[in-house]
């Protein structure tokens, strides 16, 4: 998109990026149609601790390329705005939770601009802890987290009546494979709807079955924004009572280059948010 943009509270905004307290940036568009009826915002990971700005150009940033790339060509046409999270700090930083706030400074741009439209969270490694705390936003339905970070302490009760998809590679040494699981039935018990699922023969960054990282996020995102029917195996899992901790480690498959059409959407959306 090219020249200035109108946002939806009829204010002017520099191309790409939305423009929050304090001055920081914490909204980035990486694609953004005229009237959009929905959202994905995609979180990078980060450290335990950082107060450093994160460079220009960052390697955990440009992990998360890909993911953009791939969400941007699934919702094509389909009247959905793709945005980044920029971050303050490369760290959590304990208590300060600063990817946290900075995910929800992005959300409180995003509704300002483009109003309450469905909006679904991406996040690896930290961005991933980050969109699981931020998920409580009254704009959030749906987290797609991958190898996300996910601490015994975090609470879960933010989640409640959101769609939560987790992936986690059964490699990982950087976070753990288990702590997902574990999370993902507290989840559940506290209201969410969970599927996990294991990336078998993959670790943290990503990079074993890349092509199936990026199609399945792009895919169960749609998913979960209406645009296509979910795996059956997650339709199942979603609606799974809060008791269960069932389909909390199903193996991901292989996803095809070429998936089926997308049908109708389940919940379609608005053309005039």
């Amino acid at each position: 998109m090219s020249g200035i943009r109108t946002g939806g509270n009829g204010r002017s905004a520099t191309p790409g990026t939305s423009t929050g307290s304090g001055g920081h940036r914490a909204l980035v568009w990486r694609g953004l149609p005229e009237r959009p009826g929905a959202a994905v915002l995609v979180l990078h990971g980060g450290q335990e601790h950082g107060l450093s700005r994160p460079g220009p150009v960052n390697l955990a940033g440009l992990r998360m390329a890909g993911f953009v790339h791939a969400l941007r060509r699934e919702t094509e046409g389909a009247g959905v705005a793709v945005g980044t999270v920029r971050y303050r700090h490369r760290g959590w930083n304990g208590e300060r939770a600063d990817a946290a706030k900075d995910a929800i400074a992005a959300l409180d741009d995003l509704a300002e601009e483009l109003g309450p439209v469905p909006t679904v969270l991406v996040g690896h490694s930290m961005g991933g802890r980050a969109a699981l705390r931020a998920a409580g936003h009254p704009t959030v339905t749906g987290v797609v987290a991958l190898a996300p970070w996910c601490p015994a302490e975090d609470p879960c009760e933010q989640l409640a009546d959101r769609d939560v998809l987790m992936l986690h590679g059964d490699l990982d040494r950087i976070t753990s494979p288990a702590d997902t699981r574990a999370f993902a039935a507290r989840g559940r018990a506290a209201g969410a709807r969970v599927c996990g699922y294991t990336v078998l023969g993959t670790g943290h960054t990503l990079m074993r079955r890349i092509n199936d990282w990026h199609r399945a996020t792009a895919r169960l995102s749609a998913g979960l924004l209406g645009l296509r029917d979910l795996p059956p195996e997650a339709a199942t899992a979603l609606a799974l009572p809060a008791r269960s901790t069932a389909a909390l480690d199903l193996p991901l498959p292989t996803h095809p280059r070429t998936a089926p059409p997308v049908g109708h959407p389940a919940r379609p959306l608005p053309t005039d948010a």
